[in-house]
């Protein structure tokens, strides 16, 4: 029997056959629109960046972490990798860049994009609330920026980057400055920290301060100021 009269023989194989070409192809097309609307959200955090780039000073940021070829480095609470991403190249494709979140879609972000740049030594890591999940004695330096505001349980994750930070390894940690004007929600006000208080918490948990500059972003596009410290592990 000819495929025509099988096909006029059992009139279901047909639909059956038109159902999986139709389904198909909606996924095909579902699939291209994903794609298309990934692709737009990595030009456009490009653009941003580019932008962030004129106010945020990054040069500063990663000279202070005192990087050398081969290094592990931790940007902790990286989001979509805007210094994750910067830091790939001063600890070289021997070293390696841990890029931690506690948000899964900020890391798949930051893992197409480090895929799209070929920046292969960048690695996303999914933390805990109060555990970033480092091993111990095994990173040269951790950037903290503007994450610290959001720790819960700040004293814990500061022992856990202690005991992850090689004796002499560096801590960064930037934030915005609190402002006590009357204009400020109590919403915007649990998105800034002072330097004062960071800088006693890193005492407190067993690392020697070795510089902070009160104003190292004097005014960003929001007209907040930030504050810089740098430490070590002793």
């Amino acid at each position: 029997m000819s495929q025509v009269q099988e096909e006029v023989a059992s009139p279901s194989n047909f639909w059956v056959r038109l159902v999986l070409f139709l389904f198909c192809a909606l996924a095909a097309l579902i699939c291209l629109n994903v794609a298309l609307s990934a692709l737009n959200t990595l030009h456009q955090l490009d653009a941003i960046e580019a932008e962030r780039d004129n106010w945020q000073s990054p040069m500063q940021v990663i000279q202070a972490l005192g990087l050398k070829d081969g290094n592990t480095v931790v940007d902790l609470g990286c989001g979509s990798g805007y210094f994750s991403l910067k830091l790939s190249d001063p600890v070289g494709a021997g070293g390696s860049v841990i890029a931690e979140d506690i948000r899964r879609l900020p890391l798949a972000i930051l893992w197409a994009r480090a895929l799209r740049t070929g920046k292969y030594n960048v690695h996303v890591r999914l933390g805990d609330l109060d555990d970033p999940r480092l091993s111990p004695n095994s990173v040269d330096a951790v950037l903290i920026s503007n994450t610290y505001h959001e720790f819960d349980s700040p004293m814990r994750i500061l022992d856990h980057i202690r005991q992850a930070l090689i004796p002499g390894g560096r801590i960064v940690i930037i934030d915005r400055t609190p402002h006590t004007t009357v204009e400020k929600t109590s919403a915007m006000r649990e998105h800034e920290i002072s330097a004062e208080r960071v800088e006693a918490d890193l005492h407190q948990a067993g690392f020697a301060v070795d510089a902070r500059s009160q104003d190292f972003i004097n005014r960003d596009p929001e007209g907040e100021s930030w504050w810089m410290i740098v430490a070590h592990h002793p």
